[in-house]
């Protein structure tokens, strides 16, 4: 796959190319083990904590179901008093409980049905469960489907990884970083992916320099700096002075 990727990238991005050649085996493929509503179920636990957190609440969860995880019909069955001691919040177990009622009505059809639809068919699917976006699904196609071609622009690690690699003095705007991942195709997750691999390569000093010129990609404005605490150390001063004043 690697070689396959190199031939692909060369002539069409020197700077994804120039990433893969240094960087480890792409390993994102349709995976046999699990299913899409486990790996739904486990993205909407995940959401908003941290990676312990999240791995706990699962791990209690998997342990109410005698060590397996729930099935949809065990979910709708469950309580929601016993999802609360897991550690879920009403929102979660709202949107646990609708996912499983999609799989159970089959408007979520199992996975071998949805390995036979395209991948705007699938997002279109999953988005309609509570909780679930765009990205996620994206995520889904990309680590359990293993499909080839997805494009997750609104991922900060992939934008900031094109940033990285591309030396741009800003994050690329979605649309912006989406239109030029139209030479990519039809090799887009691996592009992403190679992005993810960006950040790392950067952290340990080990990211290729590019050469040439930046390219001219729609960036998004810097951020105002936030203000020096200094001087607002001096604004908290100044109604106190004031006030001292007054007193004397």
């Amino acid at each position: 796959m690697k070689a396959r990727l190199l031939r692909h990238f060369k002539p069409k991005d020197p700077v994804v190319a120039s990433i893969v050649a240094i960087t480890d085996q792409y390993s994102l493929g349709d995976r046999p083990d699990g299913s899409a509503f486990e790996a739904l179920a486990r993205s909407i636990a995940s959401q908003q904590l941290s990676g312990v957190v999240a791995r706990k609440i699962l791990e209690r969860l998997v342990a109410l179901h005698d060590g397996a995880f729930p099935t949809p019909a065990q979910l709708i069955a469950a309580t929601p008093e016993s999802l609360r001691a897991v550690g879920f919040s009403f929102a979660k177990i709202a949107a646990l409980k609708d996912l499983a009622a999609h799989v159970i009505d089959g408007r979520l059809p199992p996975d071998e049905v949805l390995r036979q639809l395209d991948d705007e068919a699938i997002i279109e699917r999953c988005v309609a469960v509570r909780g679930i976006g765009r990205w996620t699904v994206q995520m889904l196609l990309m680590f359990h489907f293993g499909r080839p071609d997805v494009m997750p622009v609104d991922d900060y690690g992939v934008r900031n990884g094109f940033r990285l690699a591309y030396g741009l003095k800003g994050m690329p705007r979605p649309k912006a970083l989406h239109a030029y991942g139209e030479r990519w195709k039809p090799y887009r997750s691996a592009a992403c992916w190679y992005m993810w691999r960006a950040v790392d390569l950067h952290q340990q000093g080990l990211l290729p320099r590019r050469t040439g010129r930046a390219p001219r990609i729609e960036i998004e404005p810097p951020r105002p700096a936030p203000p020096k605490k200094a001087k607002a150390k001096a604004k908290r001063a100044k109604p106190a002075r004031r006030k001292a004043a007054k007193a004397k």
